[in-house]
């Protein structure tokens, strides 16, 4: 080096053996343009080229050519002042042109790290990971990540050779964050972070913001493209609150992307988010469902998971389609009426060496104490809800798809697992909370807050808990004590009924209280009755192999516990396949039975599945209390030797007034007659049975499981019954009903006078 007239040029020793190594934290200080007097030292390290010239941008002159008298890769050089330049750098193979990045300066605002930092930035999906943007007439990609235990954070990819010594980023102090911006890179490039964590060089990182994903089992992240998506669904939007009132019917289909449909025009495999929606939201509406509810599409590496392990938080599964194809799956289901709810897991992620586990070398997303840290039933790693970092990261990410995707709600999965902290540990495997309790203060804090967030910024967007504990209040108010949630999966009446529903009818009377049971407490919370992928898996059998019986005993079965479901109070979730009375257990990797449809058992059951939606639609007692005690009454709760139930729904308290109804659904009770449902549980026709009714005079059966286009036996009442003025069964009338084998009928009233009326 005592050949170098201009010393100015050079770094200490030091600091060239940690560029060389990669160990620079603040590579900023070293690289790009430096003033010194009347010029600008130059300097860049791009190991592996073999020169580099500094050029005016203006009009490409040469203003220098940079040298490498220290150490290889490290081109220094001075240029004139106040002038913009690039560097053009010749490889082995290649020569290339490009701004360099280290002369721009650090873009993220004050108030954007001050909000990171406290946990209270809503919008992490436009100022996190990878964001194609313009300085000047310099277009290009700003990074940001969440690392503030590293030592050295890079960029790397193709785009350098994945060479973590050639994009290192500068860390802002305050808020843990590194950033840098790398001009004239585009949508689609490929990514990942290298981290000098604190005791060492980490495996390669995903992006945990970041908006695309390749597909697995690649597991980089992608820079997404940043143009705006042209949504059409405004009006729906507008609507969404009245949809979605407590008092409207909801109807939700559960849908495994991958599996409803895997083989569509001439075997070849489904391409994605557009083939889907031809299909799926057709079928969809003519089955009457309401809204579609998707098993977790964020990005996740094991499609053995269902989506239920996730590591991209903001980004939809590469498998189905880029973003902009899920929002235009979103879209058409808006457009044709249907809502979209997505299962959202906040609960846990996995150690997938590439994801968040250890992020920056220290345990940042997760808890460091695996009593509090690791979930021992999955394998998985628990959020730390009490850092106010990852509570934003959560919400963000919740707050991202529901505005950024249009969605209309988020099934929160495994809410009992984050209630407490003792979920399925052994004594002694768990930390008691800071008054020595089970509960999990941090989450239920999480839970009430990111709810609020949701009510207020998403105005009518459905929250739903999958929650299977009786924590007290899940559905009520955050601001009265309750967690907040819109509604909760009803796990218990899930559990009890099908428990009765498998037994040999020859038994079911020494269990009758398994259907009634739900009853006591059904108004406590608002209920979704949810019959889902989870028990039709893991040696459970599917709904239709769940039946006992003869072949068409265990159809009638279905028929009649579907009809049921529909009848009861609380809205209604069944998962694809069941529809179709599937026989064989789901399976993630192949597509749902769709020939069964040829047998007339299966396809009845599916038109029973259509028929009910509709009814349940059309008649305002089955959905306008459907939250309510008053909305329920029962007829029949007590017949256990005929396994007997009976149980009439009313759309409106006598006493009601158009304004005490959600506005959406101003009825009087004359505009809303009351339905009765009647199930009998056994193989044996009843003719004769007679039954307590509200009112007097013509019932219509508007549906009956046993009518032969479901593949009944025929039996019913003739397309109506009159109620007489005999009392029965603590009602003022009386039906006489012919009850079908293992069926549900509905009669709803046509006219007559109530008890009221009547009265003098």
């Amino acid at each position: 080096m005592d050949d170098v007239a201009d010393r100015g040029l050079l770094i200490g020793p030091t600091a060239a053996r940690a560029l060389a190594e990669g160990t620079v934290g603040d590579p900023f200080a070293l690289l790009g343009p430096h003033a010194d007097g009347g010029s600008v030292i130059v300097r860049a390290f791009l190991p592996g080229a073999r020169g580099v010239q500094a050029l005016a941008r203006a009009d490409g002159r040469t203003l220098a050519e940079l040298r490498a008298p220290q150490l290889p890769g490290l081109f220094v050089g001075r240029i004139p002042r106040d002038t913009p330049y690039l560097l053009s750098v010749r490889w082995d193979d290649a020569e290339q042109q490009t701004e360099d990045p280290y002369s721009f300066p650090l873009l993220l605002g004050e108030m954007d790290l001050h909000l990171i930092a406290e946990g209270t930035h809503r919008e992490l999906g436009r100022c996190l990971g990878a964001q194609p943007l313009s300085l000047g007439d310099v277009s290009g990609v700003r990074f940001a990540v969440w690392a503030p235990n590293a030592r050295r954070v890079s960029v790397v990819g193709d785009f350098n050779g994945w060479d973590g010594r050639r994009h290192a980023m500068r860390k802002r102090i305050e808020a843990g964050i590194w950033e840098l911006f790398i001009p004239r890179m585009s949508a689609g490039t490929i990514y990942k972070y290298e981290i000098l964590g604190p005791h060492g060089l980490l495996p390669l990182k995903s992006d945990p913001v970041a908006l695309q994903v390749e597909r697995p089992p690649r597991t980089a992240s992608v820079v997404a493209d940043a143009a705006p998506f042209r949504w059409t669904d405004a009006e729906w939007l507008a609507q969404r609150a009245t949809r979605h009132s407590p008092n409207a019917p909801l109807s939700v289909y559960e849908v495994h992307a991958g599996s409803w449909r895997r083989r569509w025009d001439a075997g070849r495999p489904a391409p994605g988010w557009d083939a889907l929606a031809d299909q799926l939201i057709p079928y969809v509406r003519e089955l009457g469902f309401t809204h579609i509810e998707l098993m977790p599409v964020a990005a996740h590496p094991f499609g053995g998971s269902w989506g239920y392990q996730p590591l991209s938080q903001f980004a939809p599964h590469a498998e189905w389609g880029e973003p902009a194809a899920f929002k235009r799956f979103v879209d058409r289901c808006h457009a044709a009426g249907i809502g979209v709810i997505l299962d959202w897991v906040p609960a846990h992620f996995p150690t997938d060496a590439h994801g968040l586990a250890h992020f920056d070398g220290t345990a940042l997303y997760e808890h460091a104490d695996p009593r509090e840290g690791f979930h021992q039933d999955w394998n998985t790693l628990i959020y730390n809800l009490g850092r106010n970092e990852v509570r934003g990261f959560l919400i963000a990410s919740a707050l991202h798809w529901l505005e950024q995707y249009h969605l209309d709600g988020l099934r929160v999965d495994a809410v009992a697992s984050m209630l407490y902290r003792d979920y399925s540990r052994d004594p002694g495997e768990w930390v008691p909370n800071r008054h020595g309790g089970r509960e999990n203060l941090e989450s239920v804090s999480f839970l009430q807050h990111l709810n609020e967030v949701v009510r207020q910024r998403c105005p009518g967007a459905l929250t739903i808990a999958e929650e299977s504990t009786a924590w007290p209040g899940v559905t009520r108010p955050a601001r009265e004590g309750g967690l907040g949630f819109s509604y909760k999966w009803n796990m218990g009446w899930m559990h009890d009924t099908l428990a009765y529903v498998v037994r040999d009818p020859l038994y079911r009377g020494h269990h009758h209280n398994e259907m009634t049971f739900g009853l006591v407490y059904a108004f406590s919370e608002r209920f979704v009755l949810p019959l889902s992928h989870d028990e039709v898996v893991h040696g459970k059998r599917s709904l239709i192999g769940k039946m006992p019986g003869d072949r068409w005993q265990r159809f009638a079965n279905l028929r009649a516990y579907l009809g049921f479901m529909w009848a009861h109070p609380g809205k209604k979730l069944l998962f694809m396949g069941g529809e179709l009375a599937q026989e064989r257990e789901w399976n993630h990797d192949d597509e749902l039975d769709w020939g069964a449809l040829r047998d007339p058992l299966h396809l009845g059951v599916q038109r029973w599945v259509r028929d009910l939606n509709r009814c349940y639609a059309a008649e305002p007692a089955l959905h306008l209390l459907d939250c309510e005690s008053t909305g329920f009454h029962w007829i029949v709760g007590d017949d256990r030797d005929n396994s007997v139930f009976a149980f009439y729904r009313v759309g409106a308290a006598p006493s009601a007034s158009p304004g005490d109804l959600d506005a959406s659904h101003e009825r009087r009770v004359e505009d809303a007659p009351p339905v009765i449902a009647v199930c009998n549980f056994t193989p044996l026709p009843r003719s004769g049975y007679r039954l307590g009714a509200p009112r007097i005079g013509r019932w219509r059966e508007i549906l009956n499981s046993d009518a032969g286009a479901y593949g009944g036996s025929g039996i019913g009442n003739l397309g109506a019954v009159f109620a007489a003025a005999q009392a029965a069964r603590g009602q003022p009338f009386s039906l006489t009903l012919s009850l079908p084998p293992l069926a549900t009928i509905l009669l709803r009233h046509d006219g007559g006078l109530s008890a009221e009326e009547m009265a003098p």
